[in-house]
């Protein structure tokens, strides 16, 4: 296509995108031309490859990719702020929804270079055959990692293996069967050729033997569910418990507490396979402090689902005549580092993950330690810097004075997982300070926020988050072996046996209850707000043995139910609700109104871009995926 008419690669100067906490600088020398013979030289392989992980970095973690891998499915509703409702519910979308979404051929190209020049880079003292073969395999990991997710999202896509230095203005798509051999074949060599960990130049999280089995195992199990095969199951089956077997020798593993995975400290620890890194040092580019919005590269996901509580919820809030939360009085919350940069552009559906996925949260902790159901008051008096005083406060119905709201001690917003009388402004028959929102009260712009992925380290309100956006989790690499064993490739009782792995590490508890205080406002501390203790009659014992399932109860639902319970929010769900041929079936079970209204079997392709259609000039034009009106 005519995306090849310049290449995109330049050297980077003073740049390393992959670096363990940003660290490894890559300092190279500016050329003023480049030309192909650049890609057989050290620093052009090195400055191909980073360049590629900066166009991850611009994907994955910023807002519109964010959203097209998880909107439109069983998990998700379109939020109040949605940018483009048509991915949500199906209704109009088009290739111009999707503009640029052939833009990797770029990095694909750059990658074609790097593989086929490459090897023939002088070896020295300092760039030796271990450091060569180390490079190709990040290009080939990098190439499989891309051409897998462009032919999951759209189908019909180009397959191109050579470097290309003429522009192009034909193009055509290629079988499935040819992509997916060479992303195999890619990754087979990837294994040979890269280091069980990450090693200099490539630190942090970039791609090892490890992630490169983690990629294949799911590659076989995607390509055995769109052929059917038998023999694809197994290898994935075979891939991912070698994998789970050798975890040590990779520096992988899974924390005890399933929180953990999620605390800012354990970002390049052992559950984390791979990640996309992401940070406001200067070598980045494109990061303004105090700008969260604008900028490409940034990573947005801990604000995607993030209510507006300082501007939908006041203290007096009612419900109105649908049931539904409207804001009554003065905002008993004001935005502060911790509390984020409401986007409101996606938000939980709710029914299906309180009824369905979440059903257990007695012994299952992951709800709990998936959502934040609590806020405290942080406006008026001692909120350093609230403009709005909190007195004591009555509403319609409520019964006698609520009180006075104290920052930082008094829930402002309580979100429970099951319906309260009285509410909003009452428990039953007594006073609550602030706000309780019941699940039937939650609106496109109230609703509990996804707390995984907060980043309360930013400098400002505004900024992106700095963590590194994960890729890839070892617990994946449990349900990938389950579903492959499931689909034939092991026994259902393997399946059950990888399950329990992970469900049985769910009913890990830790923190505070809880406090009850004041007028029963919940109140708590910033410290155990967000406690995880056992319910009263469960211990960890009966925790494990409630998680504990047979092969008896190992169906395809209770696999992507479990994949709710473990990733939610983790930008996997449309892809894996495509993989395994569920997406129209679970939308019409859960999400019938917003998206099953509109969706048509062929919603299981995103269409091809428009931009691209438009560019082949020459030739048959590029065919848009069938049998939809796009």
């Amino acid at each position: 296509m005519k995306q090849y008419k310049t290449l995109k690669y330049t050297l980077l100067v003073a740049i390393m995108l992959i670096g363990n906490s940003c660290s490894n600088l890559l300092t190279e020398k500016p050329q003023s031309q480049i030309v192909p013979s650049i890609f057989a030289t050290p620093p052009g392989l090195l400055g191909g490859i980073a360049g590629v992980y900066n166009d991850i970095r611009n994907s994955w973690g910023t807002e519109g990719f964010t959203i097209n891998q998880m909107a439109g499915t069983d998990e998700y509703l379109e939020g109040g702020s949605a940018g483009n409702p048509r991915v949500f519910t199906y209704n109009g979308i088009t290739g111009g929804d999707f503009s640029g979404g052939f833009g990797f051929y770029s990095d694909i190209n750059a990658l074609n270079g790097i593989l086929q020049l490459g090897p023939n880079t002088p070896l020295s003292s300092t760039f030796t055959q271990a450091t060569l073969q180390q490079y190709l395999g990040q290009a080939q990991f990098l190439r499989a990692f891309l051409y897998f997710y462009l032919v999951q999202t759209f189908g019909n896509i180009p397959l191109h293996t050579t470097f290309i230095t003429t522009p192009l203005q034909s193009d055509a798509p290629a079988p499935a069967s040819a992509i997916y051999a060479l992303i195999v074949q890619d990754l087979t060599n990837a294994i040979t050729n890269l280091p069980n960990t990450p090693t200099s130049p490539f630190l942090g999280k970039a791609a090892t033997v490890g992630a490169a089995k983690w990629l294949l195992a799911k590659v076989y199990l995607t390509r055995g569910w769109l052929t059917n095969s038998p023999a694809d199951f197994t290898l994935s089956y075979q891939t991912a418990t070698d994998l789970i077997t050798n975890a040590g020798t990779y520096g992988l593993g899974l924390w005890q507490n399933y929180a953990d995975a999620f605390n800012p400290n354990n970002d390049y620890g052992k559950e984390t396979i791979l990640v996309s890194d992401h940070s406001n040092d200067p070598k980045y580019g494109e990061y303004i402090l105090g700008s969260a919005g604008g900028q490409p590269g940034i990573n947005v996901t801990p604000w995607m689902g993030l209510f507006n509580a300082p501007g939908v919820l006041g203290i007096n809030s009612t419900v109105n005549g649908a049931g539904a939360i409207t804001s009554a009085g003065p905002t008993m919350l004001i935005r502060d580092v911790q509390f984020g940069r409401p986007f409101t552009r996606i938000r939980p559906n709710t029914p299906y993950l309180l009824t369905q996925a979440f059903a257990d949260r007695v012994n299952d902790s992951r709800y709990s330690k998936t959502f934040q159901t609590v806020w405290l008051a942080n406006a008026g008096p001692g909120a350093g810097g609230g403009s709005t005083p909190l007195g004591t406060y009555t509403g319609p119905g409520v019964i006698g004075s609520r009180g006075q709201l104290t920052c930082g001690i008094d829930t402002a917003i309580w979100f429970p997982d099951y319906e309260v009388p009285g509410a909003p402004q009452n428990f039953k028959s007594r006073q609550f300070k602030g706000i309780i929102v019941t699940p039937s009260m939650q609106t496109p712009t109230v609703y509990p926020y996804m707390k995984k992925l907060a980043d309360p380290s930013r400098a400002s309100q505004n900024d992106p988050s700095e963590r590194p956006v994960v890729l890839a989790r070892f617990s994946e690499v449990y349900l990938i072996a389950a579903e492959a064993a499931f689909m034939g490739g092991g026994t259902a009782q393997n399946a059950a046996d990888m399950l329990n792995v992970v469900r049985q590490r769910a009913a890990y508890r830790t923190g505070a209850a809880y406090a009850p205080g004041g007028a029963f406002g919940l109140s708590a501390t910033p410290s155990t707000m967000n406690g995880d203790p056992y319910p009263a009659g469960v211990t960890y014992a009966s925790a494990v043995a409630a998680q504990t399932i047979t092969a008896g109860q190992v169906t395809l639902d209770f696999i992507l139910d479990e994949r709710t319970r473990e990733f939610y929010g983790e930008s996997m769900r449309w892809p894996d609700l495509v993989r395994t041929q569920s997406l129209g079936r679970r939308i019409a079970a859960w999400n019938p109104t917003e998206a099953g209204a509109h969706f048509q079997p062929c919603n299981v392709l995103r269409p091809i871009p428009l931009d691209e259609i438009n560019l082949v000039t020459a030739g048959p034009k590029y065919p848009q995926n069938p049998n939809c009106n796009y």
